[in-house]
């Protein structure tokens, strides 16, 4: 009875995410009711005003923020199991903060090469989570307090990578200004396009890691005695979840916390099987971050506050709230 409600409640929140998007695509500067939007979206063709701001503008970037949420949700519930830590996510492990300084530098330095952008988020998001299992790493393994203080060292360096960076080339920053914050403003079909194929591909590697996940969830004893071998699955799912937040990353910039909230609100509703946990952080993280970018362009019209600010003034008292309760 449990295991079919924890389905149940993640399949009403896949229906609840989708509804909500299109309740998004209607909001804005220029109202759009739901019938036209359904319209516009069945019969594509039609030549309208509504019809170019919902397909070309609002649409892709709804998409897009679905897409982004569930990834980086993803992401964060991996680290939480593979680094045995509540507070883990790609943000306060140093991934995040290791993709971003990658694609700084294509995107200040070399701008002529910004179809390597994904690669090179990939690479600085592996590098930055190999510092932190280095700096983590004891003879009777990871702790949770070394895993959390090693990422605040990488953010640490990275932050200083960033701040180098946009001092060096400030002539070029104001194009990454958006990108820094979070934002999915002006984000079109281009991007969408973009993250999508390697998003699919995440999303089904994700379905066949679950039963791993489950396994080192348990401990590291525990996956010995099943016969498994704990550091190649803790390398490969790190992989994964590096891949999610990079691709992430590369897309929107850098939107925290997004990763820490989501999988503990799951786990809240669905409990810690990794079977119904995936797929209900998967909807929820796309909820969340569609909540998040929606309120800011809405909200505080004209002005448009960027998702990553927004979820950050949310999730800084919501790390601090899980830090206090979370016994190290």
């Amino acid at each position: 009875m449990i295991k079919s409600r924890g389905g149940v409640i993640a399949v009403l929140t896949f229906v609840l995410a989708l509804t909500a998007g299109l309740i998004a695509i209607g909001l804005g500067s220029v109202s759009i009711p739901i019938p036209e939007i359904l319209h516009t979206l069945f019969n594509p063709d039609a030549d309208t005003i509504n019809h170019t701001i919902i397909l070309n503008i609002r649409l892709p970037r709804v998409l897009l923020a679905l897409i982004i949420g569930a990834n980086i949700a993803i992401s964060g519930a991996i680290l939480q199991a593979v680094m045995g830590n509540p507070l883990a996510d790609p943000g306060l492990t140093g991934v995040t903060s290791g993709a971003a300084v990658f694609v700084l530098i294509i995107m200040l330095v070399m701008p002529e090469y910004t179809q390597f952008v994904p690669l090179a988020a990939f690479v600085g998001g592996i590098l930055a989570a190999a510092i932190v299992y280095m700096l983590a790493w004891r003879r009777n393994g990871i702790s949770p307090i070394t895993i959390i203080l090693a990422g605040v060292a990488v953010n640490a360096m990275c932050g200083g990578g960033v701040g180098y960076l946009s001092i060096m080339f400030s002539d070029r920053l104001p194009s990454a200004l958006q990108w820094l914050n979070g934002s999915l403003a002006a984000k079109g079909n281009q991007a969408l396009l973009m993250v999508l194929p390697y998003s699919i591909i995440g999303w089904i590697a994700s379905i066949f890691a679950i039963r791993k996940t489950n396994v080192i969830r348990m401990g590291d004893q525990v996956a010995m005695n099943l016969g498994e071998n704990v550091n190649r699955i803790r390398i490969l799912l790190s992989i994964l979840a590096v891949f999610l937040a990079a691709v992430s990353v590369a897309a929107v910039g850098m939107i925290g916390f997004v990763g820490l909230i989501v999988p503990h609100m799951a786990r809240f509703l669905v409990g810690s099987n990794y079977k119904y946990l995936m797929p209900m952080s998967m909807a929820l993280g796309a909820l969340v971050l569609l909540i998040a970018d929606t309120g800011g362009r809405t909200l505080f019209s004209p002005m448009e506050i960027p998702a990553g600010i927004l979820m950050a003034v949310i999730g800084g008292p919501y790390f601090l709230y899980l830090m206090r309760r979370s016994a190290f």
